[in-house]
């Protein structure tokens, strides 16, 4: 396996590694300023006047579009390995991702089309995002020797990350408008004519993110190799479907790599529950519009693209599960800090905090507390997945990438709407989002522990 990466990554121009990496800068702004910071907590703060049931509603939108992901991404993942090239794939499911983005533009509160529409976009975009990932993970063990994974995948998170935060700046310094001054952050009149008042500064974050989407996956097709061309589609199909049944019955007996997959299906989940459901989570506690939440994601992007400028040379040193169990840790510190944090009080009430609001942005105790915890997931949710992208990387070989990497998104999607749907029913059920949002801490402990025990590289097969 070694030998074959080493001699495919000789073939592999650094434009076309650079390519490669590119793709998360070209994907990462749909989940920064749709799902987790203006979209999202658009949807479930100012879409509707009954926020708890739009977090729940939220939550429900992310439990259908998992359970999608989770059923179909084997199966195209072992078609493709039939069909060879993953570039049409991607193609394919970026039509589908930008014009389901673009459609969100027409998310108006008041409009007849409140809850159906967007949500059902947002599906759509959500399933083309997912489904991409794995054909453009699929394609990195052919790329790289095995030495480079976990630093090339990680630089390319840290990439997304810091084109995340470049597309959000511009959404708070130039488009979203405070809703009582009308002006954006940098002091200035939204760009447009974008009236917060009508959500539109949060409803152009879908074309914006459609566009910049269109953009910058060109270079990977430009660029990148591909894998050579296989079998037609109907036969691939048949073949995909058949070698994906084999694998299955043989996982099993690949008892290290099966145990990685449950681990990281189950940490997988809490990840997913904080990226899909904090900024939501934080505009129904403490109010945050447009503004306050895009700043506490430019500050989270800021740290995660240390984290994993740090956690690429850690990998590279002390390899891929070290990275991802200090993540994790950190990651269960943080679910802790932000479930345990409300108005006046963290940690379940065992620390009190002022009350008194000293004006401005983040003017409580609470909201700065919250900030603090954000840090945290800042620091380990970027590292968390791109080193458990390189830790499966260096367990499989490149002809069984797509499948692999396909139950690897099924792995990481398989139980996640029980996270989301775990929060919408405890939320439902207590009238309290903090509540739900502690279920999280169930799927990241329960993912730490079993990683402990999991061999890495996870080759063995006995």
């Amino acid at each position: 396996m070694a030998l074959e990466r080493q001699e495919a990554a000789a073939t592999v121009p650094p434009r076309g590694i650079w390519g490669w990496m590119l793709f998360d800068w070209a994907a990462q702004p749909f989940f920064t300023v749709v799902t987790t910071f203006v979209f999202g907590p658009y949807f479930v703060a100012r879409l509707t006047n009954d926020p708890v049931a739009a977090q729940a509603m939220w939550g429900n939108m992310a439990t259908v579009s998992s359970i999608i992901i989770a059923l179909l991404s084997p199966v195209l993942g072992a078609i493709a390995d039939h069909t060879g090239p993953r570039k049409p794939w991607i193609g394919f499911f970026a039509v589908i991702k930008i014009a389901s983005l673009t459609m969100l533009w027409f998310a108006a509160p008041g409009s007849s089309v409140v809850w159906l529409w967007p949500a059902l976009f947002m599906i759509l975009a959500s399933i083309a995002a997912e489904f991409s990932i794995v054909f453009n993970d699929s394609m990195m063990p052919r790329l790289v020797p095995a030495s480079e994974v976990g630093r090339i995948s990680n630089t390319a998170w840290g990439l997304g990350y810091l084109g995340g935060m470049i597309a959000l700046i511009f959404v708070v310094g130039f488009l979203a408008g405070d809703l009582k001054s009308g002006k954006t952050l940098f002091g200035l009149t939204p760009l447009f004519g974008l009236d917060a008042n009508l959500g539109e500064d949060a409803r152009v974050t879908g074309p914006l993110s459609a566009l910049w989407y269109l953009i910058f996956v060109l270079p990977m097709f430009f660029f990148t190799p591909d894998a050579v061309k296989g079998l037609p589609l109907k036969p691939a199909i048949g073949a995909g479907l058949r070698e994906l049944s084999v694998t299955l019955k043989e996982l099993p007996k690949r008892r290290a790599i099966l145990r990685f997959l449950i681990a990281r299906m189950l940490y997988q989940d809490g990840v997913n529950g904080l990226l899909i459901l904090g900024g939501a989570f934080a505009a129904g506690m403490f109010g945050w519009a447009t503004l306050e939440i895009g700043l506490f994601g430019i500050l989270l992007n800021v740290v995660a693209i240390f984290g994993c400028v740090i956690a690429g040379r850690l990998d590279q040193r002390m390899g891929s599960k070290t990275v991802v169990l200090i993540s994790l840790v950190l990651l269960v510190i943080a679910a802790a800090g932000i479930a345990s944090t409300g108005p006046g009080f963290t940690l379940f009430g065992l620390v009190p905090l002022s009350l008194d609001d000293s004006g401005g942005l983040f003017g409580t105790a609470a909201e700065k507390a919250y900030l603090g915890f954000g840090t945290l997931i800042g620091l380990a949710f970027g590292p968390v997945q791109a080193s458990s992208r390189s830790y499966l990387a260096r367990s499989i070989s490149s002809q069984e990438a797509g499948r692999y990497f396909g139950i690897y998104a099924l792995s990481g999607r398989a139980t996640s709407f029980m996270a989301t749907l775990s929060f919408s029913m405890v939320t439902y059920a207590s009238g309290s989002s903090r509540l739900g949002m502690a279920t999280l801490l169930i799927f990241l402990g329960a993912g730490l522990l079993m990683l402990i025990r999991t061999p890495y590289p996870a080759r063995e097969t006995a």
